[in-house]
């Protein structure tokens, strides 16, 4: 979808909610809808959307060429330093006669934002932004699962310039590789890393979400590499467990199997119709009939877009049935304290009939 059509596609959710308005924050919920966003700061910079009426930025003076020239909407109010920004705001309430409406509020907006909002609007209700706008992100168009492959060809091809090094790894620290992941991820074309890059050798590989320190990388450590990249604003998010050179310690490769087992189990299950939470339970069923259920400590993956972390969360109790469009994690893991982890990961999206992976690289531990 273009911005418009998400902005009237958020318009006609707001009107069937009964909401007022949605106020927007620096988030990646403004750049979904307007095409425009920026770090959040101290000043007002704030996206005002509403059922029947164009969208309107309230905005420091400073912006506003970057606003009209970077976004779809074309009533942009800018206040200069020194100014009350909150002006604004009432101006734009009384406008939209805001002051006993029902407002949704960005999820991340900063509480001073909601506060200034709360002191200008005492009469109307809050609620979050993401009643709206999750249902719309949620399901990915073309463009954005076209980034979404690309990003994960990245990964993709970065987990491989990696596991070459082989007996190259050892003697590195777990940052020292880390930073070789990142060189790698933009050697091949990808913009920065979607999150802190995780690797964790030997006995830290069992802390599930242990960054990377100065642990050095010895041969038969297992040793689990978690990243992404981003391309065009959308992330990959990949796990493979590995043994860069030597052999592995004593029970590696059972629990390894099991995990990819797990993981197959729970991706195969992936259509149209089937609930998330029976995708946990696929991978979950592996993994507890093999005696590690107590060592599985996670859901079994979560939802990406925008954001490496969004809905639909693939945990237990979540019921919401899976739909075209939509894209996750598989990231079954086992986690031995004192000893390894294991964890094997692949994005998926939910076809028209069935599933497709946006990860290609090989699954398996062994040093090639």
């Amino acid at each position: 979808m273009s911005h418009r059509e998400r902005i009237a596609a958020c318009q006609e959710a707001l009107a069937s909610e009964g909401a007022d308005a949605a106020v927007l924050f620096p988030s990646v919920d403004m750049g979904y809808l307007s095409g425009f966003t920026d770090e959040p700061m101290e000043r007002h910079l704030l996206l005002f959307v509403t059922p029947d009426e164009e969208p309107v930025f309230v905005a420091p003076a400073m912006y506003e060429s970057q606003i009209l020239g970077g976004s779809v909407v074309d009533d942009v109010r800018v206040w200069d330093d020194g100014d009350d920004p909150l002006a604004l705001v009432r101006e734009v309430a009384d406008e939209r006669d805001l002051h006993g409406g029902s407002l949704l509020v960005d999820d991340r907006m900063w509480a001073r934002f909601s506060q200034d909002l709360r002191a200008v609007l005492p009469d109307a209700s809050f609620g979050l932004a993401s009643d709206v706008l999750a249902p719309l992100r949620i399901r990915k168009d073309e463009n954005e699962l076209d980034a979404l492959r690309a990003a994960g060809e990245v990964a993709d091809r970065a987990v491989m310039a990696v596991r070459r090094l082989g007996d190259e790894a050892v003697g590195f620290t777990e940052t020292e590789l880390a930073q070789e992941i990142e060189a790698q991820l933009a050697e091949f074309g990808g913009d920065g890393v979607s999150f802190e890059v995780i690797v964790g050798s030997g006995p830290n590989g069992a802390q599930p979400h242990h960054r990377h320190g100065d642990r050095e990388i010895q041969a038969g450590d297992p040793v689990v590499l978690d990243f992404g990249t981003r391309v065009d604003g959308y992330p990959s998010d990949q796990t493979r467990t590995v043994v860069l050179a030597g052999d592995p310690p004593d029970g590696f490769d059972e629990v390894h199997d099991v995990v990819r087992e797990a993981h197959n189990a729970a991706v195969d299950a992936v259509e149209p119709g089937v609930t998330a939470a029976a995708i946990d339970a696929a991978a979950r069923e592996v993994i507890e009939e093999a005696g590690y259920g107590e060592q599985f400590v996670h859901r079994t993956g979560h939802g990406v877009g925008l954001e490496v972390h969004e809905p639909p969360y693939i945990v237990a109790g979540n019921d919401r049935e899976l739909e075209p469009g939509m894209v996750f994690s598989v990231e079954p893991g086992v986690y031995l304290e004192g000893e390894f982890g294991v964890r094997i990961e692949d994005l998926v999206v939910v076809t028209e009939t069935s599933h497709e992976r946006l990860n290609d690289s090989p699954r398996d531990w062994e040093p090639l």
